[in-house]
């Protein structure tokens, strides 16, 4: 970018970061997660490094807050109240360390630091005050100087002792948060009375403290923990692990899961274990706090403009973020649907860097109204690529680009065209590359054929090598015609051989799902095998007959039986080179038979697939969507529209614990 354009995208990031910030810490109503936010500020801040001259004196990047309300009484807060430096790498606590160290240096300090680590709740900052025991005030951390009294709120938490057990005049900080299995029943309710679910925790809690009628806090069943000590005389408290224990004797509620670390290898070994479980508990978690263990060694730290030195939030790597849309691609998968692609300015999310993300079909890019040049918000959910979920329109300058789908295969220049009822357009050649390619990884699949070792960048060297021509080609394979390619050696050639010779023997279901027939997924391909129980009586089934099975109407019969007819050469050309599928025995009859489930939302205890396992073992289904024949909709964290349209239906609605207790 030139520099005017640089100017006008500082501009545009200042007036946006300071709308989001307005939301979020005057009217307690975020717009926008909390990684959202961060990524835009961390563009701000690297543009504002890179051209220093540009940086504007009331940049969002140096300020703490947002004014407060008139709605609640302000009161000014007799200590500062400090925001927190983050990190979103070990490269950056590094740094914060290396910088403590120099100021311990200038200042002749030999003593060696060691750490406190604590989780980062998600939840609503509180500032009590406490005087010879008893709590006269309760408010909100505002700007950092003036918050809100929030007093009767805060006394509905049942957590929060309104009088010490010591007549102590104090000033404690914490956290106030809503349990997770609340915010499922909160939401409920909203839903009942046609007002819009809280998207998280957080939003519910601040949603909840900012209710002029204590009595509506009440019923959130709010919850808090307390970290820290702003103000106390003549106790002799050295370190931070000190300090909360000396929270936990006096009746507050500390959180338990803090450790004392030597040094950061320590911090970085609990930063990875909590990464790991951070969605396992009843609370959100978006990080650790580093803080310096010793207390005099923080008072000499001191603080900056806004924040402790001595403390660092280490946040978990987001799951959704801002980056820009450097162009549009289109994909040709392998029933010949054309997928538009963003390829998207690098940017990390969810600990690793992603330079693309999905956009669905032609309807998708209309109703996001995505162009060439948009600032977005992506979001990743598992190991699949990001989607697109929205666009910041404010941030646009006026140079970006609608996009087309185009009305040729960007592969074989064959017409695009598009199925009556269908939102997605196709390649209409058979014979399309991308269309056989996406066929055989479909077939190697873990659901399908599960060959470790075989994937896309191989299948499509095989390919341009002529050594395969379809899924079949691949049993032909020996280790001389594989060892010479790149990427292959004697022994990684070997073992593909014997991968592929191990998985000759497959189960009903997965060898149908294999085959890549349209319309046919997995519970179409189990629905196939429990109904006729091998693949030979498929191949002899009639129109009539398929429209018996559970799921299968006419546009899935058709599509089967057109697919059987024209690919029985392929069929016998496996069956030639020796594949064979295991006898098969239905699962129907379990505990779980005739029950159709979907889920929504991430599950603590094991994966989605995991779970859809274990429902098909018991004899249940899995559907993608929820309609009037689903028996249950399971919900995980921050479910989607499913929860939702499963209400309007009347379909029950399981918790985890609720979905753990059926599958006993």
């Amino acid at each position: 970018m030139d520099k005017q354009s640089v100017k006008k995208r500082i501009d545009k990031l200042t007036k946006q970061i300071d709308d989001l910030c307005y939301k979020y810490y005057v009217l307690d109503a975020p717009e926008v997660d909390d990684s959202v936010y961060d990524s835009l500020i961390q563009e701000l801040r690297e543009l504002e490094v890179q051209y220093p001259d540009l940086k504007s004196s009331h940049s969002p990047v140096d300020r703490i807050g947002g004014e407060p309300l008139d709605r609640f009484i302000k009161v000014e807060h007799q200590t500062r109240q400090w925001s927190m430096q983050d990190a979103f790498t070990l490269a950056e606590v590094k740094e914060w360390q290396e910088k403590l160290q120099r100021l311990l240096d200038k200042e002749k300090i030999t003593k060696k630091l060691d750490y406190l680590v604590e989780l980062k709740i998600d939840g609503l900052k509180i500032v009590l005050t406490y005087e010879k025991g008893v709590l006269v005030q309760g408010a909100t951390r505002g700007d950092g100087k003036i918050g809100e009294n929030v007093t009767a709120q805060l006394k509905t938490i049942q957590s929060i002792p309104l009088v010490l057990k010591k007549p102590l005049n104090i000033i404690v900080i914490g956290e106030a948060w809503l349990n997770k299995k609340y915010l499922v029943k909160i939401n409920k309710d909203r839903i009942r009375q046609g007002q819009e679910p809280f998207a998280n925790s957080r939003n519910a809690a601040a949603g909840s403290i900012r209710q002029l009628d204590p009595k509506v806090t009440a019923q959130r069943r709010l919850d808090s923990y307390i970290y820290g000590i702003d103000l106390l005389d003549n106790q002799a408290i050295k370190t931070q692990e000190d300090q909360l224990q000396f929270l936990a004797q006096h009746g507050f509620q500390v959180n338990q899961h803090y450790q004392y670390c030597h040094n950061l290898k320590e911090v970085q070994k609990i930063y990875q274990q909590w990464d790991n479980k951070r969605n396992k508990q009843d609370y959100g978690i978006d990080g650790l706090v580093i803080k310096v263990n010793d207390l005099k060694l923080q008072k000499v730290l001191g603080y900056t403009g806004k924040a402790p030195r001595w403390a660092l939030a280490y946040k978990f790597a987001p799951e959704k973020v801002t980056t820009i849309v450097e162009d549009i691609i289109v994909q040709v998968g392998r029933t010949g649907a054309l997928t538009p692609v963003a390829r998207l300015k690098p940017v990390s999310i969810a600990g690793s860097i992603v330079s693309r993300a999905t956009l669905h079909n032609a309807d998708e890019i209309e109703r996001l109204d995505v162009r060439l040049g948009d600032t977005v918000v992506i979001q990743k959910a598992g190991d699949i690529i990001p989607d697109v979920v929205e666009v910041l329109t404010k941030l646009r300058t006026g140079k970006e680009k609608k996009f087309s789908l185009p009305t040729k295969c960007p592969i074989c220049s064959s017409v695009i065209v598009q199925h009556d009822g269908e939102v997605n357009h196709y390649c209409s050649n058979d014979k399309c590359f991308a269309i056989e390619m996406e066929n055989i990884i479909h077939f190697v699949s873990r659901p399908a054929f599960n060959i470790e070792g075989l994937g896309p960048k191989i299948i499509e060297q095989l390919l341009n090598e002529s050594l395969i021509k379809d899924a079949a080609d691949l049993w032909e394979l020996t280790v001389g015609d594989l060892a010479p390619l790149e990427r292959f050696a004697e022994k990684s050639a070997s073992n593909l051989v014997i991968a592929l010779a191990a998985a000759k023997e497959i189960a009903l279901p997965n060898f149908i799902y294999a085959l890549g027939i349209r319309h046919v997924g997995q519970e179409t391909a189990i629905a196939l095998a429990d109904h006729f129980g091998s693949f030979e009586n498929i191949q002899k089934a009639q129109l009539d007959e398929l429209l018996t099975v559970n799921d299968i109407g006419d546009k899935v019969a058709q599509s089967l039986l057109t697919w059987l007819i024209e690919k029985q050469g392929f069929i016998n050309k496996l069956f030639g080179l020796g594949i064979k599928i295991k006898p098969y025995q239905s699962n129907r009859t379990g505990q779980l038979a005739g029950q159709s489930f979907v889920i929504t939302g991430s599950l603590t205890s094991f994966s989605r697939e995991q779970a859809q396992q274990k429902i098909r073992s018991l004899g249940g289904k899995i559907s993608a969507a929820v309609s009037k024949e689903t028996s249950y909709l399971v919900v995980g964290e921050e479910p989607g529209s499913k929860y939702q349209k499963a209400q309007k239906l009347g379909v029950t609605i399981l918790s985890e614990a609720d979905f753990l207790k059926l599958i006993e």
